[in-house]
This record gives structure tokens, C-alpha cells and sequence, in this order.
């Protein structure tokens, strides 16, 4: 099928689309006027991190092309926790974590689309509207008879988790009739009419377009997008160091910017693909270079996915303190900081201690192995003795930089507040 209406032609053409229900009718519904489309976020952390980006890439592309994203926050399904592609009970949140969860959350989005009250402006609702107030056993009757026990033992969600043998519990069992219920709740609330995730989410929204069409014979739809993986088989939004944050008092613009630079040949055109707005063809050209050409294209990639996240501003600072550090041997303003004060510095303070605490080392045992293999470097020169103690004296003139390899780098100043 060739898409007619805008919304899905991008998709397409940006290699977005793994299923959707009714692909015709959610054209010509796209062409036919606005269409409200959703996504849920649980509050498990105070970010999102860039495993979510497609997402909140597709509720950009929503509204670029004249339709009303809804952030759904899920304030209400946070406190069970969805089974997908989990091994193990989520960690119960306190309402008060879930609270501070969901701001930080939504200064992700402010990045990335237009809030407000008109006919295209995103809203963020939260479930816990509907669900803190359901009574369980009308529920179970108005809704819980529109779905069978074999129906949900067959959903991977549920499947794969048994297959494992691994516990899955009756209050996780209860998610996807509750995620269901979203879409109900959404439609006659907001208009809704489309739902979208990632494709390990797809019985959970085929079971939501079930349920409006038994319920309230309403046609919506429910799309979903490939799960994207790295060229080297590893999940999008993790690294050796950790999660890559969106936020960024969670991981700095220039980290943040560098993890994008350091993206592998095979993955630039995808990536350039579904996480910036360059056109297809400007795409196409990029990643068509070889060798040292295409580190070039990795530095656009870096800037416009920063850009879209933090700012142009902010993108244009990293580059410069990428270049700084790496093309002149400089430290760079914008790179990640460690400031200690003379207490914590005292007589000295190891070269290990300073690797973990800049956070270039998850443990003292990590970071002796770092300086056996000669990945570590204090002021561009090789640290070889574990045991290096740096003295007071090595930061009153100013800072050090740290060097975990050749691309990870963090500058250790004296806190001259504390002093």
C-alpha cells in the first residue's frame, strides 16, 4: 500500500512501520481529518531514555503532520508493571515516586512537542484519572468477559514469560486488561482513535481495538514499530556506562552527544532514518560515505539528534568540546565535571578512587582493569600504577582530565566553594 495521508508516508519511507491493524482505514481517517494518536510511558525512572525515542519521535511526526499527540503518563499502571519483555516483577514505586517519576518525564516531551489547548497541541493525561477509581468487580464484569484466558496465555507478553518459567503474577496478568481500558477511557475522553508502541506491545493494543469495537463499536487502530537494535545486536538506550539518559541532569548534552558520534558504520543511515528530520535524500547521501567521510556523517547525526533533545545550542556545544578534546588535545568546557572539595581530596585521593566517582568506572575492580590494559590516562598520559595517589597539589592549578580510552574523558577540578 501507498500511503496517501502524510503521517504514514513519513513513516514508511522512514522504515517506522512493523503492523498495523487496518492500515487503508487509518489512511484515509489521517487524510480525512485530525487524528488523535496516543502512546503510554510508565514513571519507573525520572527520564526516559533513547530506547524510547522512536516513540516520541512518532508523536512528533504526529503532530508535525497536522494530528494530536497524547502522552499518556501512566500513573495508575506504574503501580503493577507490564510484563513485556520483563523476567521479573517490576520494583513497587510509592504514589510519591510515581509523582516525581512523571515530572521529570514530562520535561522530556517539552522538548519535542507542542503543548496547549488547540486542535494539534499535545495534552498528558494520566490513567490513574480512571483507574485509581475503578471498582474491581464492575470491571471484571463490564470488561473483563470481552477477554479469554487462552486469548492472553498466547500474547508473547505473557508466553514468553511462562516458557522461562519465570513468576508472573495475577496483578501483572492484569496489565494488558487495564492497558485496554486506556484505550477505551482515551477515545471517549479525548477522541482517540489511534494507538501506537513498539512491536512487543502489539497484543496489549490489538486487545484495546478489540475492546472499543466490542464495548462502544468504535473503528480505532493500533500501530506499532519495529524494535530496533544496534548493528552489533545490542538494545537501543544502554552502554557499558549506563542508560542514555534524555533528561539532561542525568547525562550531560555532551555525553549525550557523544554516544550518538560513536555510532557504528552499519547503523547511520537507520538511525539518521528515525531519529532526525533531514530529508530522505540528504540521508541517502550520508550514508553512502565510506572511511573517514563517514565520521562526518556520524557528527551530524550527533548534532541533530542533540539539537532535537537539548537545543541547537547545546549541540553546537558539544561538537565544539568534542573537537577540542579530540581534534587538539584540549579539555573542552562541556565535559562531564567531577568537583571535590579539599576534605574529600585530602593527602591524596587514588587515580582508581577518581576513575569511579567520575563515573568513567562502575568499581575500583573496573577501573584497575582499565589501567592494566592501558586504557587510562590522567592528563593524556598513561596511568600505569594502580596505586597512583593524586595529591592536592596536581589540582590547585586547575582541572585533570580523566581518558577511559580513547572516547570517554571527564575533568576533575577542586571545589573552590569548599575551600
Amino acid at each position: 500500500m501507498t500511503p496517501k495521508s502524510d503521517f504514514l508516508h513519513i513513516l514508511q519511507a522512514r522504515g517506522f512501520v512493523q503492523d498495523c491493524t487496518d492500515a487503508e482505514a487509518l489512511d484515509a481517517a489521517l487524510c480525512a481529518g485530525i487524528v488523535p494518536g496516543y502512546i503510554g510511558f510508565d514513571c519507573t525512572a525520572d527520564s526516559l531514555h533513547v530506547g524510547s525515542l522512536i516513540q516520541i519521535m512518532l508523536l512528533r511526526w504526529l503532530q508535525k503532520t497536522g494530528h494530536k499527540p497524547v502522552v499518556l503518563m501512566g500513573g495508575g499502571t506504574t503501580r503493577i508493571g507490564d510484563p513485556s519483555g520483563k523476567d521479573e516483577s517490576r520494583q513497587l514505586l510509592s504514589d510519591a515516586e510515581i509523582a516525581a517519576n512523571m515530572a521529570g518525564i514530562r520535561k522530556v516531551f517539552d522538548s519535542y512537542l507542542t503543548f496547549g489547548d488547540g486542535p494539534t497541541d499535545a495534552i498528558m493525561p494520566d490513567n490513574a484519572e480512571w483507574l485509581d477509581t475503578l471498582n474491581y468487580i464492575d470491571f471484571l464484569r463490564d470488561y473483563g468477559r470481552h477477554f479469554t484466558i487462552n486469548r492472553m496465555l498466547s500474547f508473547d507478553s505473557v508466553r514468553l514469560r511462562l516458557e522461562r518459567e519465570q513468576p508472573l503474577t495475577f496483578l501483572e496478568f492484569n496489565y494488558m486488561l487495564l492497558q485496554a481500558y486506556d484505550f477505551l477511557e482515551l477515545r471517549r475522553r479525548f477522541g482517540v482513535r489511534l494507538q501506537m508502541g513498539g512491536s512487543d506491545q502489539w497484543g496489549n493494543i490489538v486487545n484495546g481495538v478489540e475492546l472499543n469495537r466490542r464495548v462502544d463499536g468504535a473503528q480505532v487502530f493500533g500501530l506499532t514499530t519495529p524494535l530496533l537494535t544496534r548493528a552489533d545486536g545490542s538494545k537501543m538506550g544502554k552502554t557499558a556506562s549506563g542508560a542514555v539518559w534524555l533528561n539532561p541532569d542525568k547525562l550531560s548534552p555532551y555525553e549525550f552527544w557523544q554516544f550518538w558520534r560513536n555510532t557504528l558504520d552499519a547503523d547511520v543511515g537507520k538511525f539518521l532514518r528515525r531519529f532526525t528530520e533531514l530529508p530522505l535524500d540528504e540521508i541517502a547521501r550520508l550514508e553512502s560515505l565510506e572511511g573517514a567521510e563517514l565520521n562526518e556523517a556520524k557528527k551530524i547525526l550527533a548534532n541533530e539528534v542533540t539539537a532535537l533533545a537539548h537545543g541547537r545550542a547545546a549541540a553546537e556545544a558539544a561538537a565544539a568540546t568534542a573537537a577540542e578534546v579530540f581534534e587538539k588535545g584540549g579539555t573542552g568546557a562541556d565535559l562531564p565535571r567531577l568537583r571535590l572539595s579539599p576534605d574529600e581530596i585530602g593527602e591524596g585521593i587514588s587515580v582508581v578512587q577518581l576513575f569511579v566517582r567520575a563515573g568513567l568506572a562502575h568499581s575500583g575492580k573496573e577501573a584497575k582493569r582499565l589501567i592494566a590494559e592501558g586504557g587510562a590516562r590522567l592528563d593524556d598520559t598513561p596511568v600505569s600504577d594502580a596505586g597512583r595517589m593524586v595529591s592536592p597539589g596536581e589540582l590547585s592549578g586547575g582541572v585533570l582530565k580523566l581518558s577511559a580510552g580513547k572516547k570517554r574523558h571527564a575533568l576533575v577540578e577542586l571545589d573552590r566553594a569548599e575551600g
